[in-house]
């Protein structure tokens, strides 16, 4: 007999904003962050975070039911607290925060995703350039607080891979990193850290260098990590063996990509290599969804920029003069696009 189908997958995938919204929203609010410090019972956060008692514990119970929340008892006087996952990766006071991104969305990417149809219909860009008239970048780092958090959402969002790719991949055969669009520093941290024979140079927008320079000082590693303010668009880049560009290239059309990769051949020395760190596209473009959605987040945010798989890669390389080529597998959906000068 035929297994019937059933349609569970498919209402789940299309009431998936339902359960997004609630976690952006969650970030949005610091709830995780306020839980951090101690647990507490619904009215004392719905005093906390202004909230209005209608949706209150639907707000609340949802979290725990999606595993977010742990709830000790019931009705009012049940005591919310962090899991294990959101208290390590939700709470702003945890090192290994990754909700900067999630804030981020909620306050501006979840909305201009529901214009999706409007950008395959047109290839036009969604957000700030659509709403204002300004490229993300300038209406971003236009505003000092808008930059920051950009920079802590950007450096969540990355830090698990970046930590993962720093054990995987061979330092050990290159003296001098140059981390290009740095953002705020955290790869050339994690790389001069465990690896001691290695010294970095952080490279990305002067506005945005002055906040890993903060950093870097911070870290106290000065004398290891230089930082450089410049566009690799427009200005020379500072010569390095091994060069790096960390969820950066797929902000770009193609010729600014093949423009980028032409700027790291010419800083390379001899030998030397340029990483791409992305949610590369397998092959077949088959598999890899998250490489494949953020393709449409790129066509959101910027119109022409996009994702690519290894094989694009390479074929952009080779055209510049790249004679070696390897895939490093880091974490889920992100891998490692290699190529050797």
């Amino acid at each position: 007999m035929k297994e019937s189908l059933l349609p569970d997958r498919i209402l789940s995938l299309g009431f998936g904003f339902f359960s997004s919204q609630t976690l952006l929203t969650a970030a949005q609010m610091g709830l995780f962050t306020e839980l951090g410090k101690r647990p507490a019972t619904g009215p004392e956060l719905g005093a906390i975070l202004g909230l209005h008692p209608r949706g209150l514990y639907d707000f609340l119970d949802a979290l725990v039911a999606l595993r977010l929340l742990s709830k000790d008892g019931v009705g009012p006087t049940a005591i919310y607290s962090n899991t294990a996952e959101a208290a390590q990766f939700l709470d702003a006071a945890s090192p290994a925060y990754v909700g900067g991104i999630f804030a981020m969305s909620g306050s501006r990417l979840y909305r201009f995703w529901g214009d999706l149809a409007e950008a395959l219909r047109t290839g036009q860009p969604q957000s700030e350039v659509k709403h204002k008239g300004k490229p993300l970048f300038d209406e971003i780092f236009a505003d000092e607080a808008k930059l920051r958090q950009f920079a802590s959402a950007m450096s969540g969002l990355s830090k698990h891979n970046f930590d993962v790719f720093t054990d995987k991949f061979p330092f050990a055969q290159f003296k001098h990193h140059l981390d290009l669009g740095a953002s705020t520093g955290i790869l050339s941290k994690l790389a001069v850290t465990k690896h001691s024979h290695l010294r970095a140079t952080a490279f990305d927008l002067p506005g945005v260098a002055t906040v890993t320079k903060e950093h870097v000082i911070a870290w106290g590693l000065e004398d290891r990590i230089a930082v450089v303010g410049g566009s690799f668009l427009t200005d020379p880049l500072p010569r390095a063996d091994l060069i790096t560009l960390g969820l950066i290239l797929h902000d770009w059309n193609l010729e600014q990509k093949r423009q980028i990769l032409r700027a790291a051949y010419d800083a390379l020395e001899p030998g030397g290599a340029v990483v791409v760190i992305e949610n590369l596209i397998d092959d077949e473009r088959r598999e890899n969804a998250f490489g494949l959605l953020m393709s449409l987040n790129m066509l959101i945010e910027f119109g022409d920029a996009f994702d690519y798989s290894f094989a694009d890669f390479t074929g952009w390389c080779k055209d510049i003069g790249f004679t070696r080529f390897e895939k490093l597998h880091i974490h889920g959906p992100c891998s490692a696009g290699i190529a050797y000068k």
